[in-house]
């Protein structure tokens, strides 16, 4: 079985600039970075995020497209010159992977073409176009359903996704179940936790309500050969070193499970029996 590579979100290391991810990850022990194209110049900057890899001897394994609210203006308004922007700097870096959310539902030109659009951009670029779940918009007892074609990928064409964990919180959803719906198409782990609040909380794993912990075991038993990239929120760290400790903590969570393989789940639609029955999973509490 492959080793599942574990890699440090730059957004785990907001408030503090791109550089900090790269440091602490080649310090702690983690594999690889996913750069969060943000407002952080440095997070923009193609050439300085080569110096961050070879000075920290540390690869790049994706790149998440600036498609967050907060970052509506970086690399100017058009979605698909964010994309186009984010493929350059994929190929730059040598990442694999491109981390996009699908489009709010304001945006109806670009969410017209989106299907389509990711499938063409897989074939032309060779890089794999990882669809984000999302969630459902919640105030009070009303829902929004603020992306189109839909937050939830399992019902899309897309040819690889991204399971985020603290979106299927949010959203009220079984990141396993999910996950297994998924099957192949699962490409790329965000590793959170969450207690089923309407807020996006990403807290470490094993600190919330979903199965992180049998997640990862899972994932591990089947011959995972995506990247699992721990993407917490630690802008709340009373220090750095309170920062630095919950990172550290992550990871530890990410490799002690991944090395504790499970072997009673459901099936990815890569490993389901000839007969067609599937064996019913075990259900944890978050690990």
């Amino acid at each position: 079985m492959p080793v599942v590579r574990v890699a440090l979100s730059s957004a785990s290391v907001y408030p503090e600039p791109t550089a900090k991810a790269f440091e602490l990850a080649g310090r702690l022990g983690y594999d690889a970075v996913e750069v969060m194209v943000g407002i952080d110049p440095m997070s923009q900057d193609v050439d300085a995020l080569e110096h961050l890899i070879d000075y920290h001897q540390i690869p790049v394994c994706a790149v998440h497209a600036p498609c967050l609210l907060i970052t509506q203006r970086v690399w100017g308004t058009d979605p698909w010159g964010k994309l186009q922007r984010s493929t350059e700097m994929a190929q730059r870096l040598g990442a694999d992977s491109i981390v996009v959310h699908p489009p709010f539902r304001w945006q109806r030109d670009y969410a017209r073409g989106f299907v389509d659009g990711i499938a063409e951009l897989e074939v032309d670029t060779g890089i794999a176009f990882a669809v984000e779940n999302m969630y459902p918009w919640r105030a009070s007892k009303r829902e929004l359903q603020a992306y189109v074609p839909g937050w939830n990928p399992v019902d899309h064409d897309y040819a690889n996704v991204t399971l985020d964990l603290s979106h299927t919180a949010t959203a009220g959803i079984d990141s396993i179940q999910m996950a297994t719906e998924l099957g192949p198409r699962l490409r790329h782990v965000h590793l959170a936790d969450g207690s089923g609040s309407a807020k996006d909380e990403h807290l470490m794993p094993g600190h919330g309500n979903q199965p992180c912990a049998e997640l990862l075991q899972m994932l591990a038993g089947q011959g995972f050969t995506g990247s699992v990239v721990v993407e917490i929120n630690t802008r709340r760290a009373s220090s750095r070193a309170a920062r630095q400790a919950g990172i550290a903590e992550s990871l530890a969570f990410s490799r002690l499970h991944l090395a504790d393989r499970a072997t009673d789940f459901l099936p990815t639609a890569r490993e389901r029996s000839p007969g067609g029955d599937d064996v019913e999973p075990r259900r944890g509490h978050g690990g």
